[in-house]
């Protein structure tokens, strides 16, 4: 079935190209006069587009639901489909990212989550290299109640025993700690410094990361926002950037987690 838009351009066709009247253009392809005269009105989303596109452009990695949050933030929109139809006219959508294979939880007894901040923390380790081929190592400790990254250790080498360093900085320390077995978290030193504080340190199964789903979330964001996005010239700059885009990360990016609201917006709240 032809639609009218295709009607009303043989009509025209036919008008221009064959002089023909618009009464018999409209009787050949069977279209009505009022809808070969009528002009679609204008819908009004300019502004929305190019709001859209300098938030496409600053959060490159940011998909429709958390655009629309921030045009809804605005006032620029109400309903979520208007901000789907223009996102799909302009060609945002984010290319699929690669992931693993997904594995269905195993654990019987599910362990307790946190109910409030500095209860749980989560860490674990990412990879990635300086601009002159050296190995980065970044250690990340997340809240799993606020979603906040409590505290971050880039360097180029961790060991256990600059894990408790860096710990020892800290004002605030949490009552449990979660982690996978890797040799670091296992280490003497690590160990420990633990007891004596009263901190416990929660290892997850051996091979399975979803047991530390909020770290592993976190690290996922991180390597696509932040690390896939930046050239690092020495471990002083990776640790400058890293920072920036945790500051932007606790205080621009919703967490739909959170109800749609930022990590900071989250702890002030639940803080009231």
């Amino acid at each position: 079935m032809v639609g009218a838009a295709a009607k009303r351009e043989a009509s025209r066709m036919l008008i221009e190209g064959f002089k023909v009247s618009k009464r018999r253009s409209c009787r050949i392809v069977r279209l009505s006069s009022a809808t070969l005269h009528y002009c679609p009105k204008e819908r009004g989303d300019g502004p929305i587009k190019e709001r859209m596109k300098v938030l496409a452009e600053r959060f490159r990695r940011y998909g429709c639901p958390r655009i629309h949050y921030f045009l809804k933030k605005e006032k620029l929109v109400v309903n979520y489909k208007r901000t789907e139809r223009i996102y799909r006219e302009l060609g945002l959508q984010l290319g699929k990212r690669r992931r693993g294979k997904k594995m269905a939880s195993v654990i019987r007894i599910p362990r307790p989550k946190a109910q409030a901040p500095n209860e749980v923390w989560s860490m674990d380790f990412l990879f990635d290299a300086l601009i002159c081929g050296r190995r980065l190592k970044i250690m990340p400790v997340v809240d799993d109640f606020t979603k906040q990254c409590v505290t971050i250790l880039v360097s180029r080498s961790i060991s256990g025993k600059n894990i408790v360093d860096h710990f020892n900085t800290l004002s605030i320390k949490p009552k449990r700690i979660r982690c996978d077995n890797g040799p670091e978290f296992q280490s003497n030193a690590l160990l420990h410094w633990a007891d004596p504080a009263g901190i416990e340190i929660e290892f997850i199964d051996p091979g399975k990361p979803i047991q530390n789903a909020y770290i592993e979330s976190f690290n996922g964001r991180i390597r696509d926002e932040c690390l896939n996005d930046n050239v690092f010239l020495n471990v002083d700059d990776a640790q400058k950037k890293i920072s920036d885009w945790i500051e932007e990360y606790h205080s621009i990016r919703p967490h739909s987690s959170l109800g749609m609201k930022t990590s900071n917006e989250f702890a002030e709240a639940w803080a009231r």
